[in-house]
């Protein structure tokens, strides 16, 4: 988290450089992103948004750096390119972990993702709510907005014990170690462990898009 700060400054100058026209396009569009150090290759992984490059972001609710890392990567979804799909994937690294990920699968299956996933961060982070206990998370479900029982046949449905099985497997099968981490195009992982600071995982991440479009145009 401490690597020199001028690695993370060239990954923010070089695409100002090159709007304002004193880098080429060609420089604009290098990959800069070191392997080992920004990011590693895990055993590639099948994707599943079909010809979409994917990025997942494997996150936990409870993470602090999750948490700083959310609105550059809201920023980012909201302007990704369109042959770039973004999954959210909870990753489960320890038993306590579950209960977040259930959170997340409930919103997911009752179609609130896109509407309370920020609200989630904000409930654990700022109002220290305890998410961890069913009785308080019902409470914040009817709060904002989501009809008691449908949560309730939600959070406990088969459909979402499913979910939350595979996440446990999701975080061993991509080798997750904690997070944020993303991984993009099945292959390359980053993390804020790997880059200066939490923002500097976008960069990095547009870095692997562009490695795995060249991957992809080689084939």
């Amino acid at each position: 988290m401490t690597r020199n700060w001028l690695a993370s400054l060239a990954y923010f100058l070089l695409p100002l450089l090159a709007v304002a026209g004193l880098v080429v396009p060609a420089q604009a569009q290098e990959v800069r992103a070191r392997q080992n150090i920004d990011y590693r290759l895990i055993s590639p992984q099948p994707v599943e948004t079909g010809e979409r490059i994917e990025v997942i972001d494997f996150f936990w609710y409870g993470c602090p750096y999750c948490n700083e890392l959310q609105p550059a990567l809201e920023d980012w979804d909201r302007r990704k390119p369109a042959d770039v799909a973004l999954r959210r994937v909870p990753a489960i690294l320890r038993d306590t972990w579950a209960p977040h990920a259930r959170i997340y699968y409930t919103l997911e299956l009752l179609g609130e993702v896109e509407r309370l996933h920020r609200k989630v961060y904000d409930s654990y982070h700022v109002e220290e709510l305890s998410m961890s206990q069913p009785d308080v998370m019902e409470q914040w479900a009817v709060r904002n907005g989501i009809e008691r029982r449908r949560w309730l046949d939600a959070y406990y449905s088969p459909e979402v014990d499913a979910r939350v099985a595979r996440a446990h497997e999701l975080a061993k099968r991509y080798e997750v170690q904690g997070t944020p981490s993303v991984v993009v195009d099945g292959r390359y992982l980053t993390s804020s462990s790997m880059t200066p600071s939490v923002i500097d995982v976008m960069p990095v991440v547009e870095d692997l898009i562009r490695l795995a479009r060249q991957r992809r145009g080689e084939k």
